[in-house]
């Protein structure tokens, strides 16, 4: 391979879910595409590295500062909805049912990763958590070990200072068919439970 195709190979290969395989062949796709396609694409790089920051408030990512979702005087300002990234804010806020503001976390509690508190924004989030400011933190962690992890901490963290805490129910999908569930989310489910 030339020097730019084994350059941009390497890169590729380093975003997650792409192997050398995978990127070996978006790098080919590239070099066949029409030359625009693959200036807009390096363009949108470059604007990506030089215009998206962090939001100062909730650490989302954002071109103003503070970002939409902290200005907008639709949403209720005192709850927060904690999230791990901001793919998780994406995915909540899809759905519209979610009125309050958000907190980034940028990853999840991890030991054995040597991921503990101060790696994450969760200081940040405290210093949100003001006398009268905050009334309610969901916390809406994935239900994996490191998920579970940063929730159990960040409510020992949270409920001293008078601010009620809850966690987003986990259990069976819509849809989904109990005979192929695991039985972790089956106990989840029936502890979720609620009156109808």
């Amino acid at each position: 391979m030339s020097d730019p195709i084994r350059r941009l190979v390497q890169h590729l290969a380093r975003l997650p879910g792409v192997g050398e395989k995978t990127a070996t062949r978006l790098a080919f796709h590239l070099v066949r595409a029409p030359r625009q396609q693959t200036r807009e694409l390096a363009q949108a790089l470059l604007d990506l590295a030089d215009r998206i920051r962090l939001c100062s408030v909730c650490a989302n990512v954002t071109e103003d500062d503070p970002c939409a979702i902290c200005t907008d005087g639709r949403r209720e300002p005192d709850v927060v909805c904690v999230v791990a990234t901001p793919a998780d804010v994406v995915a909540i806020d899809r759905g519209g049912h979610f009125r309050g503001r958000y907190h980034v976390l940028h990853g999840l509690l991890s030991p054995l990763e040597g991921i503990g508190p101060d790696d994450l924004r969760i200081a940040e989030l405290v210093r949100r958590l003001g006398p009268g400011q905050v009334r309610e933190v969901i916390l809406a962690t994935a239900p994996s070990v490191e998920g579970e992890a940063t929730a159990m901490y960040l409510a020992r963290l949270i409920k001293p200072l008078g601010v009620a805490v809850s966690r987003i129910a986990t259990g069976l999908p819509v849809g989904g068919e109990i005979e192929y569930s695991d039985q972790a989310t089956i106990a989840r489910a029936l502890a979720g439970r609620a009156p109808l």
